[in-house]
Order: structure tokens, then C-alpha cells, then sequence
């Protein structure tokens, strides 16, 4: 069962890239730019506990 939900997430990716590839540009820009927000949020969360 597993393997058949990696399969199919993994067809289904790859329609939506080959489909609407623009769209899909800009979907993965918001999602990496969402996970750098995250981490800069992280680092200054950690650079506050250290003593200075």
C-alpha cells in the first residue's frame, strides 16, 4: 500500500509539473521561500537564548 501512495503522489507531481509548469514555478517559489522565512525565524529564536 505504501508504495502505491508514493507512486501515485509521485504521477501526480509530475502531471502537475508537465500540465501547468508556470503555476507550478510559482508554487514551489512560495514553498521554499516559506521554509527560509522559517529558518531565519528559527536562527534568530536561537541567537536570543544565547548570551551575548
Amino acid at each position: 500500500m505504501k508504495k502505491i501512495m508514493i507512486f501515485g503522489g509521485v504521477a501526480l507531481l509530475l502531471f502537475a509539473l508537465i500540465a501547468q509548469p508556470v503555476s507550478s514555478a510559482s508554487w514551489v517559489k512560495e514553498i521554499v521561500g516559506g521554509l527560509g522565512y522559517g529558518a531565519e525565524r528559527i536562527i534568530g529564536f536561537v541567537q536570543e537564548l544565547l548570551p551575548t
